[in-house]
């Protein structure tokens, strides 16, 4: 029987459910059953800390960077969020700092025949340049944003939205003792899944999503329109990458990370005190911030992960490389990855947004 060496790696944020797809590409290539219909005994590696583990995996001290993953090693895993193997917002590619070769002799020296990659955007952008440098790549998304093209759902989503739901359901109890306004920051850097499906679960007023500017004034307005209607109080969630209509994106620091990006954030407080200021009514800010990202993870992200996991196998076995397993149209599939990257999934605003209410659509059979 042929043998086969498999890494396998997780890049960017961490999240729930990237631990279940991990244990289930171990369970299925370690499989009996599986290697003998393939006529392949598969040895599994897990990278870790990302990229940063095969950018500077020493091979005369591997066990530093990778480690050996089995079925009894692997068999808890499903319970726990994170990732077990680690992970960073290294970037190979980085103009700054070019480490694209040392990878590809890492990936040699290491003796993969194939590598999975589970990431969002920057992550899998970076797998996909290898995979045109002849790299067997095979991606998994992950991502709380939930913004990657060609899937409908991406590992973590779902976890994510039970955070926000959990956290404003115990702001309301405060927020109705003192009459007060909250305003909740989530994550969201350029994308509003996460902010407007988080609002619809929580029942929020108002929800501001990236995808549209927001007017101040209005949603004081709206504030006030509440207030006089007898709403005790407000819950308001704000995506942190949403701005006012001519504002730039509120950023906590002016640093960039390998991949280009500023850390977001602000939003939230800023909006706060415009309230309190334009209304006269006590307002406070609460930022979900890292909350969103832990924790075990849910029901759905565990299958999700089990269904991904297996998937790429699939992939594996059958040689079909370059792809990323998507969930679409409520099929497991795979599609190439070059139809993902940098191609982001928006909210459609015109169909699943109120941009009179700043909220949530209030019609789904698109009523005349």
């Amino acid at each position: 029987m042929k043998k086969g060496k498999i890494g396998i790696l997780t890049g960017g944020g961490d999240c729930a459910g990237i631990n279940p797809a991990i244990k289930w590409v171990v369970k299925t290539a370690l499989d009996e059953r599986v290697q003998q219909e393939a006529g392949i005994q598969y040895e599994v590696l897990g990278i870790k800390d990302g990229w940063k583990g095969l950018m500077q995996a020493d091979p005369r001290e591997t066990e530093q960077y990778v480690m050996p993953l089995n079925q009894e090693t692997v068999r808890t895993w499903d319970r726990y969020g994170g990732t077990m193997l680690g992970t960073s917002r290294t970037n190979p590619y980085d103009p700054k700092n070019v480490q694209s070769k040392v990878v590809l002799t890492n990936i040699e020296t290491l003796g993969l025949d194939a590598l999975v990659v589970i990431g969002g955007d920057d992550t899998l952008g970076v797998g996909h340049k290898l995979a045109r440098e002849g790299v067997n790549v095979v991606s998994i998304p992950k991502t709380i944003d939930k913004d990657l093209r060609e899937t409908d759902y991406t590992l973590g989503f779902e976890t994510a939205l039970d955070v926000i739901t959990q956290e404003v359901d115990r702001l309301r109890t405060t927020a109705g003792s003192h009459k007060r306004i909250f305003v909740v920051e989530t994550m969201g850097r350029e994308t509003g899944w996460l902010a407007l499906e988080g609002g619809e679960s929580s029942g929020a007023y108002i929800i501001l999503i990236p995808e549209h500017g927001f007017s101040i004034e209005k949603v004081n307005e709206l504030v006030l329109e509440g207030r006089r209607a007898g709403i005790r109080y407000n819950i308001i969630i704000v995506a942190e990458g949403a701005k006012p209509t001519g504002y730039a994106q509120f950023t906590r620091e002016q640093h960039v990370d390998s991949f280009g990006h500023k850390a977001l954030g602000g939003i939230g407080e800023f909006l706060a005190n415009e309230i309190q200021k334009g209304t006269e009514l006590e307002t406070r800010c609460v930022l979900l911030s890292h909350l969103q990202r832990g924790g075990a993870p849910c029901a759905y992200d565990r299958r999700m992960g089990r269904y991904f996991g297996i998937a790429a196998m699939d992939l594996v076995i059958m040689r079909d490389f370059g792809k990323m397993v998507c969930y679409k149209n409520g099929r497991i599939t795979a599609c190439p990855l070059e139809k993902v990257i940098g191609k982001l999934k928006y909210v459609d605003v015109k169909t699943m947004y109120d941009v009179d209410r700043y909220n949530g659509r209030r019609t789904i059979l698109g009523r005349e």
